[in-house]
């Protein structure tokens, strides 16, 4: 009896001292995620959580694995389809990290270098296009004129609704008949739709490929993301479609396309988290593109005497440009580096936050326009930093 109480005794101080090193060890370890609940997030979206509201779709992606992947609200007012992974909505700019894939392919097939001129592939552009290269276009320091504020203009005064919807040739064209772009090209930052709907006609060019088919044959089928697309109205069908939505006093209204909702360069793609999941697998595993042909994407834009780019606005402002390299935004998120992007249309809100460092990644879609997706997507983030 006493030799059992005796080896119990030592088991125990064994356990215990185990457990102290083992909680020391935790403790030490401060960097290391937490381990985050699907109850913490569900609660971040409870709002979200109806049978009959528009609503999000959540992917948290930890160390390669899913680990998180909800549907919150409804797809279609009209079917009451439940949103899920399967889900696919309008990405609108987050679309911009594929089409910079794009580019960057045809850079790695010969067919296109970064400092080639928007004249030497288009040779009728007018002449201030020999000033702007493909890497402005991507990086945001075009100074391109925005095809928006051209469309406002011509249509003063008319409802969106009332407004043909433009494709990318058309913006293209637009662009030909302006004599200059809003600074100097290179010498400071502004985030351009006009820009990457431009690098959707560059893939056109060079590829002699509509942009879509383009996106399908060389991202999405080598990725195995069956159910993305690049739609294009009367060309194609998007299936477990999410349709925007606006809440209005009497109700939610659906906002689903706008004047500029044909473009596709800058914001045309429609996927859903299944996929997003195989684009973020790609990326780690640098499936596209080796490790070193990524690094121009990684790179934030900087001006021609290395200094850190001011950013244009209306009252220039001297204000600092956020890290932006190509398709996606590099400003740290508390402490950590962070790749990430943001979306914004009629109806529609999206985030993504890749933290390659920690091998974290999140992801918020949504088709309601008063979601705010970034700020959505960092609450997540927040959770597995250990800063709520």
């Amino acid at each position: 009896m006493m030799r059992l109480d005796i080896g119990i005794c030592t088991r125990t101080h064994a356990w215990i001292s185990e457990f102290v090193v083992l909680m020391a060890l935790l403790l030490w370890s401060n960097a290391a995620p937490a381990q985050v609940s699907g109850a913490q997030i569900d609660s971040l979206f409870s709002k979200f959580d109806s049978t009959h509201d528009p609503g999000c779709a959540v992917l948290v992606i930890k160390d390669g694995q899913a680990v998180f992947r909800k549907g919150y609200g409804v797809a279609d007012l009209r079917t009451f389809e439940k949103i899920g992974p399967e889900t696919n909505f309008r990405l609108a700019s987050l679309t911009k990290q594929f089409t910079a894939m794009a580019i960057m392919l045809l850079v790695h097939d010969g067919k296109l270098r970064y400092e080639d001129r928007l004249t030497d592939v288009f040779a009728d552009f007018p002449a201030y296009g020999n000033a702007i290269t493909i890497r402005q276009l991507l990086n945001h320091t075009s100074g391109l004129v925005a095809y928006e504020d051209i469309m406002e203009k011509q249509y003063a005064g008319v409802a969106d609704d009332k407004i043909p919807q433009i494709s990318d040739s058309g913006v293209l064209d637009l662009l030909k008949r302006q004599t200059g772009t809003k600074f100097t090209p290179g010498t400071r930052w502004e985030y351009s739709n006009s820009g990457y709907v431009l690098l959707a006609m560059v893939v056109e060019k060079r590829s002699g490929m509509r942009f879509g088919d383009f996106l399908r044959q060389r991202i999405f089928a080598p990725l195995g993301m069956t159910g993305t697309i690049a739609h294009e109205k009367g060309r194609d069908e998007i299936g477990h479609r999410a349709y925007g939505h606006t809440r209005a006093a009497a109700g939610w209204s659906e906002t689903d396309q706008s004047s500029t909702s044909a473009t596709l360069g800058d914001g045309g793609i429609y996927t859903s988290l299944d996929d997003l999941e195989k684009w973020d697998r790609g990326l780690a595993a640098h499936t596209l593109l080796t490790a070193k042909e990524m690094e121009p994407a990684w790179t934030p834009a900087i001006a021609a005497n290395g200094a850190h780019l001011q950013q244009s606005l209306q009252q220039l402002d001297g204000s600092v440009a956020p890290l932006y390299g190509f398709g996606w935004f590099l400003n740290p998120y508390r402490g950590h580096r962070r790749y990430a992007h943001y979306g914004e249309t009629v109806g529609f809100r999206t985030a993504i936050q890749r933290f390659p460092d920690d091998r974290l990644t999140v992801i918020v879609l949504a088709n309601r326009a008063e979601a705010d997706a970034p700020a959505l997507a960092e609450g997540v983030t927040d959770l597995y930093f250990l800063k709520r």
